[in-house]
């Protein structure tokens, strides 16, 4: 009945237009302010899918690491434990260590990464390898690299270039590092190919074979720097790290991919949240119009509700008219705002109009993706502005006396 009074109420005609402006102003912004919410958040999803699968190309699912530490000892039933784990899909070795990377007589630091032949199973850091080249780390004898951008950039080396790179590891049995040549190893390796994901690593990052990396640091079999751990699809991480956790003991370290990026991670919600309340702030300008067009409702149906306590509405009832006239504008806002949002997110998704300046990035174009939890949170937003901004015009009507001679 609420809603009965409220529709006709809305559609009827008003003494004076000003009132269906305002309604209809109301009905505008709510919309606007719906619609440009989901969008945004829409784009945020995008974005964050985006930098997700990157770094998920580079990071795995769960990390096994040393507690303390660079290297740890890992024993075959330590590994078998791990790799016989019913949620454990695959395992890759790897060990880890600073290098100095020499091309005549440009030099350069970097994280030199040795895997092993299972990394590419793990990994995606071969989709992103430019056209020359592939994915090739040579053998212990013939050594091959695969550079991030920024460092074959850096040192302005290209694919298999007629000259070798040389590379230095740290000498872990010299007796001095005060010598240079006895504290470094050193060795011809051979540029194989060139990623490039996300500035961090391309500047930071270059591969290698396992077998190369324990050679230069006179390492012993069982000694890695992590272990790299692929879960099946849709497994929970935190559950898979736990189980690990009591097998291996207190020696080893265990991260799952959200725990490796944690800061990237909580950066990206904390921008989406604040995004999230500075444009809720047009809904609360809506709120505004939606109090005044309610106030000037009041006024006009005064006779009205004289009649209904007249014939035995009560104040509730009276008040929840009013109420569900304030929910109706946001009914007719939000749905109208949700349905324009979900047209142009979809628009970009399928022709992709809205392009990103500059060139610097991976896409050439603003990624979107549509989460049916913004469209509820949206959703719940314009309910509470709706109930805050129709409580004090519905109360007013409630509670103040109309006679039939205003």
């Amino acid at each position: 009945m609420n809603f009965l009074f409220a529709w006709r109420y809305f559609r009827s005609k008003k003494s004076t237009n000003v009132i269906n402006i305002i309604s209809w102003i109301s009905i505008i912004a709510i919309m606007v302010g719906t619609a440009a919410l989901i969008i945004v958040l829409s784009a945020f999803n995008g974005f964050e899918g985006l930098i997700k699968s990157m770094y998920g190309d580079f990071y795995s699912d769960v990390k096994v690491m040393p507690a303390q530490g660079k290297f740890m000892e890992i024993t075959p039933a330590q590994l078998a434990a791990i790799r016989q784990n019913k949620l454990v899909d695959k395992t890759s070795l790897l060990l880890e260590e600073k290098a100095v990377l020499v091309n005549g007589e440009i030099q350069t630091i970097v994280l030199i990464k040795g895997v092993d032949s299972n990394y590419n199973h793990l990994s995606g850091v071969k989709n992103h390898l430019d056209a020359a080249g592939n994915f090739d780390l040579g053998t212990v004898d013939t050594p091959a690299i695969v550079l991030g951008g920024g460092i074959e950039n850096s040192i302005q080396s290209y694919v298999n270039m007629e000259h070798p790179l040389t590379i230095y590891l740290p000498n872990r049995n010299a007796s001095s590092f005060t010598d240079l040549q006895t504290a470094m190893n050193s060795f011809n390796i051979r540029h194989s190919a060139t990623f490039r994901i996300q500035e961090e690593f391309d500047n930071k990052y270059a591969f290698t074979n396992i077998g190369f990396v324990r050679y230069m640091l006179d390492l012993p079999e069982n000694v890695y720097s992590n272990i790299d751990v692929k879960l099946k699809p849709g497994v929970n991480a935190d559950k898979v790290k736990k189980e690990l956790s009591a097998v291996l003991g207190n020696s080893f370290k265990l991260q799952t991919r959200y725990e490796q990026n944690q800061s990237l991670y909580s950066v990206m919600q904390m921008e989406k949240w604040i995004i999230y309340i500075i444009l809720s702030l047009i809904l609360v300008i809506a709120a505004f119009n939606m109090i005044g067009a309610l106030t000037m409702l009041v006024l006009e149906k005064r006779k009205d509700i004289a009649i209904l306590k007249a014939l035995g509405a009560n104040d509730k009832l009276v008040q929840n008219i009013f109420l569900s006239e304030g929910f109706l504008l946001a009914i007719i806002g939000g749905g109208l705002g949700m349905i324009v949002a979900f047209i142009v997110c979809l628009i970009q998704i399928v022709y992709k109009p809205v392009k990103l300046t500059g060139g610097s990035f991976l896409v050439d174009y603003y990624p979107v993706k549509i989460n049916i939890f913004d469209f509820l949170l949206v959703g719940a937003t314009v309910f509470v502005v709706a109930v805050l901004a129709s409580w004090v015009p519905a109360r007013k009507a409630a509670t103040k006396f109309f006679s039939l001679k205003s």
